[in-house]
């Protein structure tokens, strides 16, 4: 029954937002982001080195319009319409028009036909890119592994719903764990994700039954999510701008590991300009990462019915974070207090080196935190991001996060 209510939940999404402003199949708004196809990243890390052109470049026969899976996956591939010829690497764009439903209409059966079904996995120099206001993902997820130079832009996307979450009672006092993020990125680099929209809506972890009791005697809710946007294994140069992330438990990970001390030195990922909306925690959680967080919009509450704020930045093993003029507003926090929405998610293990300039929690200058300020380094020569006063930061993420704005 549990599976039944998800997969009508995320169906019926599927069709009321596909049918929004789309006339023959194509957007009535899209001629912005038609022009906007040929961008490259301009800020945060993606920038760096050598910085993050996609597939900016690519020739007429490389330049794709989709709705629908199967045109999806021919463009990822690199395959020319007129020859048939297949070229993984070729520089690519793929505008996306309307939903597009991994299932196709044949509902996930269990686990593993999920993990087969959902899976978007890009190849290198791609920039796939929403058509106008309504690019939609509902029912699958975008892996980036181990590839270079990969944009994505202007698409909303539910967090998938693993069919099949585990139960682990080795996870604190017992815990469900699930599979498959809005979007993983794994050993990839040169990677900009922007303008984008994560969330669980429709089907959200309130609406899941209470299931096994953990060792302290306490029925956990059974948790079918896992990440929005997860960074791992090495990624590098990453930037994450101009994205609503709401509506979700355990947001971002940047690092997956204690134990994989190869990430240190590695992980460098930006989050600039982003709507942190109604986010439990790991906004983001890092590990070892050179993070630079910016100019974001942090807003929630403690007594949220479906995603109680836990903390929103999360300093943990060896993490090195620069903080610049991020704005919290959590209903329950106090005024000011750092540790309040920046914490060490792990206490058996010393805590990350946390610094910020001009921040605020409910209106008050950030002060108080426990992490050590030495970071170790600082923003590249050339780092472009927008250097909001802080009193201007809400006003303009608002006007700004999220599809429909480029």
């Amino acid at each position: 029954m549990r599976i039944s209510r998800r997969t009508m939940a995320l169906s019926a999404a599927a069709v009321m937002v596909g049918g929004i402003g789309v006339v023959g199949g194509v957007s009535a708004t899209s001629a912005g982001a038609a022009d906007a196809s040929t961008g490259v990243a301009d800020i945060g890390w993606a920038a760096q080195s050598g910085g993050t052109s996609g597939g900016s470049t690519a020739d007429a026969a490389h330049v794709y319009t989709v709705s629908t899976k199967a045109q999806l996956m021919t463009a990822i591939a690199g395959i020319d319409p007129t020859t048939g010829k297949k070229n993984k690497n070729a520089p690519k764009i793929i505008k996306w028009v309307g939903t597009i439903d991994m299932t196709e209409g044949k509902p996930y059966t269990d686990h593993d036909d999920q993990a087969s079904r959902g899976e978007i996995k890009l190849n290198p120099n791609t920039t796939i890119i929403g058509v106008g206001s309504n690019a939609y993902l509902p029912n699958g997820w975008f892996k980036i592994s181990k590839v270079d130079n990969v944009i994505i832009r202007n698409i909303k996307v539910t967090n998938p719903c693993d069919l099949e979450p585990k139960w682990d009672s080795g996870d604190g006092a017992g815990n469900y764990n699930s599979e498959f993020d809005g979007t993983t990125v794994d050993g990839g680099t040169h990677v900009w994700l922007d303008h984008m929209w994560y969330t669980d809506a429709p089907y959200t972890d309130d609406q899941e039954p209470l299931g096994n009791k953990d060792k302290n005697g306490v029925a956990k809710r059974v948790q079918c999510h896992d990440g929005s946007v997860d960074i791992k294994n090495g990624a590098d140069y990453v930037t994450v701008s101009n994205t609503i992330l709401e509506k979700h438990d355990k947001n971002d990970l940047v690092g997956a590991s204690d134990s994989r001390t190869s990430d240190d030195g590695h992980l460098t990922v930006s989050f600039i300009a982003d709507l942190v909306r109604d986010i439990a925690e790991r906004a983001p959680r890092v590990r070892f990462g050179q993070v630079h967080s910016a100019d974001n919009y942090f807003v929630g509450s403690r007594t949220d019915v479906a995603y109680p704020h836990l903390y929103s930045i999360g300093t943990g093993l060896k993490s090195k974070i620069i903080s610049t003029n991020n704005v919290f507003e959590i209903t329950g926090a106090t005024a000011g207090k750092c540790v309040d929405v920046v914490r060490n998610p792990n206490t058996d293990n010393p805590e990350g080196a946390f610094v910020d300039t001009g921040s605020t929690v409910n209106g008050a200058a950030m002060t108080g935190c426990t992490a050590p300020t030495s970071v170790g380094w600082s923003l590249p020569s050339g780092y472009a991001y927008p250097k909001l006063a802080t009193s201007q930061v809400k006003t303009y993420v608002l006007a700004n996060a999220g599809t429909g704005k480029i």
